[in-house]
């Protein structure tokens, strides 16, 4: 029962920060409201990762580097 709702929460932020990267490339949508929520939730998740893993050529690798630890911790769930 814990491990299905830890699952689903891990699900539930691997959504967040897809929307996240995506919600970045558009300028309009990153004033909102929406995104700033989102931005409240993710972006202490990404900063420890921006400090080790730094963007190349202006590209920001620190999403695709949370999706792949968030897809790991749901992996060990699974057993």
């Amino acid at each position: 029962m814990i491990v299905k709702f830890i699952n689903f929460l891990l699900q539930l932020l691997i959504i967040l920060v897809i929307i996240h990267a995506v919600g970045s490339w558009f300028p309009s949508l990153r004033n909102s409201k929406f995104y700033s929520y989102i931005d409240s939730i993710v972006e202490p998740l990404l900063r420890p990762i921006r400090s080790v893993v730094k963007p190349i050529n202006g590209i920001d690798f620190s999403p695709v580097v949370l999706l792949f630890i968030l897809y790991l911790l749901q992996r060990i769930l699974r057993g």
